[in-house]
């Protein structure tokens, strides 16, 4: 999800893994001893009913029931439910392996605080919370690595998927709605929006933001029922810091809160929670449907599509994870029937296996670079190899544009006859030589092209808007006959047109060709004929000799006008009204296009204006470059040719007179131009360096603008979309907070000083200690958040009455 271009595959184990499954049993004062025991191993839990004595002397009625688990939590704290369930899963995670937490049971048998815990107490925290200290705990004590941890939060609400991570400011409404898709590599949720987390404090805002978007109700059974399954998911990626190996892994942590399943008769249900209760227990009835699938090891299909619940879980449930199920049952007799139930689900899920793999992928950019050492290195084996071999010097390099030229010569030369065969050195020269004889041909297209330009205008039968005005202008018959086209029965003879003069032809038709070619040029981006898509075969394209009519270029105008013209709206406002702030805000781009043409429009002309400074500079650095490398050629050229001379003068013999040497003529011309070069190398070079400084500095002020223009973007977006219009008309007179001093996304209190004040006590006073200072920080500042929320809807409703 975060790479490109990755090649994934599993290591895998060398055997299967059984689903562990925990029962915790919520607190009572009312506990039923005589109905449940607990072995002594603390893995057995024995349920034991009396017999319904109604049913008369044959009762076959089964009382008693046994369950072997991986352990029974009675009256354990939260600090041990996590390190027996989930410690060994996320401490796993990091190395590469899924993992998926579910709690399951009946309404209000404490599966929310399980997971979740009191969200208001640190003590009380759940496995949720638990498990994302823990994985930047475990980052701090790795940093051999570069770990990346992203969090995302599904939930699910009468079979419909919903984000409960999209209320925050930065995300926006979203088009796309929430499915589930199926790819090679599992199942993923599209919609779904996954955050990147650098700290502890951050993950924890996420985790208490969705919280409070949970959907809850309240019946006999739970005060605050969930009724809805939620899915938080960590996801992690680590690099090693220290290995040049391209492989990295990657792992997530599904932590599941399902919705308890509930007896109508006993919770009174009613209404909108009596169709979220009927949704819960099919949903859950259909899991528990492909639980007994995954345990029947002959059964070919497992119903994973028959639920939304069962598809988003499909990965977990049976396939490359470690999997933990904590049921939660009641110690009560009341429930006891609803506690065999839950133990049923949880004996058949321990039958599930599942195969755990580490999750490794490969680093694009790694790969490149291993394979440009190994490229190297089979460079100079194929040198020396090349040496023991008495071969000559051969250059696998790429060619330089010398030797392309001197190959382009070559074919050249080997087209006109005057050289009979190319010389073949190695694999590059061939595949240039191929190369230049497609260039050659290229070339000789184009001078076709230009040639048959020059004497007639190119018009394609598939544009029968132009064929259409042709004919009206005379330059081609009904039949499709052009006008001076041989009609096979003369000499040179063509089919004229029928207003034709003889006395004006030569003219006429000189005239309209120019007419013509004119047009052509400037609509050719309209209809475009270029070298490639021409045919000169009478189905493709139609060579049109010129006419004597002079007004050719106006109708086939008026006509291409006629034929794209569209209808405007007659009702069009002339005056501007004042537009009203919408119900929801706009998307960023379609309102930042309205800032820059109002508010920011100072800025955006300066930042244009700056940016046509930098292009302008950018353009000159690239001409000063070209001219740069073209002194330095004739530099190299020049030096060459100093030596030819110097190296004939020295064959030839020197000549001296008072101790100096006698040169000819054109060697010193060679000389003088050599120093002239250099001089204006210098001179080019030293332009050069301005403009690079010249541009680095239009390049910050550049940067500078387009960072104010996103900022007052950002401002102005928040103001006008998001802070009531009451709010800021109460904020701007005789008050220190001007705009935007309020930003949407960060939320405080309007005091500051009292704070700062509390937040330096919390880290002080803290009864946990210095651990739960994130967990305390996110909380308040979720909390100070929607009571703003709050606020702003009561001053708004206030408002409109």
């Amino acid at each position: 999800m975060w790479c490109k271009n990755i090649n994934k595959h599993f290591t895998k184990m060398s055997t299967r893994k059984k689903v562990h499954a925990f029962v915790r049993v919520k607190p009572t004062d009312d506990f039923a001893h005589e109905m449940i025991r607990y072995g002594d191993d603390n893995k057995t839990i024995d349920i034991r009913l009396k017999k319904d004595t109604r049913r008369g002397v044959v009762n076959n009625q089964q009382t008693d029931w046994s369950f072997k688990l991986d352990g029974v939590l009675h009256n354990a704290s939260q600090d041990l439910v996590y390190e027996t369930v989930a410690k060994d899963v996320v401490s796993q995670a990091l190395s590469g392996y899924n993992g998926t937490i579910m709690c399951y049971g009946q309404t209000g048998a404490g599966k929310t605080y399980t997971m979740t815990g009191a969200t208001g107490s640190y003590k009380h925290r759940g496995i949720l919370p638990r498990a994302l200290q823990q994985v930047f705990r475990m980052i701090e004590e790795r940093p051999t690595h570069t770990i990346t941890v992203r969090v995302s939060y599904l939930e699910i609400y009468n079979e419909s998927l919903f984000d409960l991570l999209s209320t925050l400011p930065y995300i926006g409404p979203s088009v796309t709605p929430v499915t589930i898709v199926e790819n090679p590599h599992g199942v993923s949720i599209k919609g779904l929006s996954v955050h990147l987390t650098n700290q502890e404090e951050d993950a924890f805002s996420l985790l208490f933001e969705g919280e409070t978007n949970r959907i809850i109700a309240s019946h006999t059974m739970n005060k605050n029922s969930s009724r809805s399954h939620c899915i938080f998911t960590i996801y992690v990626e680590a690099h090693s810091r220290t290995l040049s190996d391209e492989k990295y892994i990657t792992s997530k942590i599904n932590l599941v809160d399902l919705a308890g399943s509930e007896r109508l008769g006993k919770s009174g249900s009613e209404g909108r929670v009596l169709k979220e209760a009927t949704y819960i227990n099919k949903s859950l009835s259909f899991l528990e449907q492909a639980i007994i699938a995954l345990a029947d090891q002959k059964r070919d299909h497992i119903p994973f599509r028959q639920c939304k619940l069962t598809h988003a879980l499909k990965d977990s449930l049976g396939g490359n994870c470690n999997m933990v199920l904590v049921t939660n049952i009641y110690g009560e007799a009341a429930q006891v029937e609803e506690t065999l139930s839950s133990l049923r689900f949880a004996s058949r899920m321990k039958l599930v296996t599942t195969e755990p793999a580490i999750n490794e992928k490969h680093d694009a950019e790694r790969m490149v670079k291993n394979l440009e050492k190994e490229l190297a290195l089979l460079k100079q084996e194929l040198a020396i190899h090349d040496s023991l071999a008495n071969r000559s010097l051969v250059n696998y390099d790429p060619m330089d544009e010398n030797q392309i030229a001197e190959i382009h010569s070559q074919v050249r030369r080997f087209l006109d006859g005057t050289l009979d065969e190319i010389d073949i050195i190695n694999l590059r020269q061939i595949q240039e030589v191929f190369n230049q004889f497609r260039v050659v041909l290229s070339q000789q297209e184009q001078e076709v092209e230009s040639t048959l330009r020059r004497k007639y205008t190119l018009i394609d039968k598939n544009d029968f808007a132009t064929i259409s005005a042709v004919q009206k202008a005379g330059l081609m018959d009904a039949d499709g006959h052009l006008v001076g086209e041989p009609d096979g029965q003369g000499f040179g003879i063509g089919v004229a047109a029928f207003s034709a003069k003889p006395g004006k032809k030569a003219k006429s038709r000189k005239a309209l060709r120019e007419q013509l070619s004119s047009w052509a040029r400037k609509e050719g981006a309209s209809s475009p004929v270029s070298g490639k898509d021409m045919d000169l075969s009478p189905s493709k394209t139609q060579l049109t000799p010129s006419s004597k009519d002079g007004d050719v270029k106006d109708m086939l105008l008026r006509d291409r006008e006629t034929s794209n013209i569209e209808t405007l709206p007659s009702d069009s406002p002339k005056e501007e009204t004042r537009l009203l702030r919408p119900s929801t805000p706009p998307p960023k781009p379609v309102a930042f296009e309205d800032f820059k043409n109002e508010r920011g429009s100072e800025i955006n002309r300066i930042f244009k204006e700056n940016k046509a400074i930098l292009n302008k500079r950018r353009k000159r650095a690239s001409e000063t470059t070209q001219r740069i490398n073209a002194i330095m050629r004739e530099i190299n050229a020049t030096k060459e040719a100093l030596n030819v001379q110097k190296s004939l003068r020295e064959k030839q013999g020197e000549y001296e007179k008072q101790g100096l040497v006698i040169i000819d003529e054109e060697e010193f011309l060679l000389i003088l131009k050599l120093q002239d070069l250099k001089k204006q190398y210098r001179s080019e070079y030293q332009g050069l360096c301005d403009l690079r400084a010249e541009i680095q500095y239009c390049q910050h002020l550049v940067d500078q603008c387009r960072h104010r223009l996103l900022t007052e973007f950002d401002i102005w977006y928040n103001e006008s979309f998001f802070i009531p219009e009451d709010m800021q008309v109460a904020l701007k007179p005789g008050s220190s907070i001007r705009p935007g001093m309020v930003p949407v996304s960060r939320i405080v209190s309007l005091g500051e000083d009292d704070q700062d004040k509390f937040s330096q006590l919390q880290q002080t006073m803290l009864p946990e200690g210095p651990d739960s200072i994130s967990f305390y920080n996110a909380k308040v500042k979720t909390e100070q958040k929607h009571n703003y929320l709050k606020c702003m809807m009561g001053l708004q409703q206030a408002h409109r009455k």
